[in-house]
């Protein structure tokens, strides 16, 4: 068995991880990179497939955002810091309302209890 509720929270990890990198950038907004790719690959292709959607949306959210300002900082001329702190507010007025807004969808949404079938796999071993 699957519990609902488990699999509302494995829908809401990467949202989380959204809000939290963005409100604490240095170090955990790093960090959050490198292991946003490991929970999407935990959670795109959960059984549940509720769970890969908020997961997907919660990713395309946070790879877009963090995207455009990787290749926008191309083109600050350096020691502007004043367009580092003007892009991450930026990015947190794009990604803080929105995984909030996520994670209340999440919250009302429907999750029952799943059954997960028993895949059985017989050694076959020639003597």
């Amino acid at each position: 068995m699957l519990p609902g509720r488990k699999a509302r929270a494995a829908a809401s990890v990467f949202n989380i991880g959204n809000v939290v990198a963005i409100l604490v950038p240095i170090p955990l907004g790093m960090l959050w990179l490198g292991m946003s790719m490991l929970v999407y690959a935990m959670n795109r292709h959960h059984p549940n497939e509720k769970v890969g959607h908020y997961t997907q949306q919660a990713a395309y959210r946070f790879y877009g955002v963090t995207g455009f300002f990787v290749a926008a900082a191309t083109f600050i001329p350096g020691g502007g810091w004043n367009y580092y702190l003007a892009a991450w507010a930026l990015a947190a007025l794009v990604l803080i309302p929105w995984s909030i807004v996520d994670l209340v969808r999440i919250r009302r949404d429907d999750w029952e209890d799943m059954e997960l079938p028993v895949e059985t796999y017989e050694n076959s071993s020639k003597d």
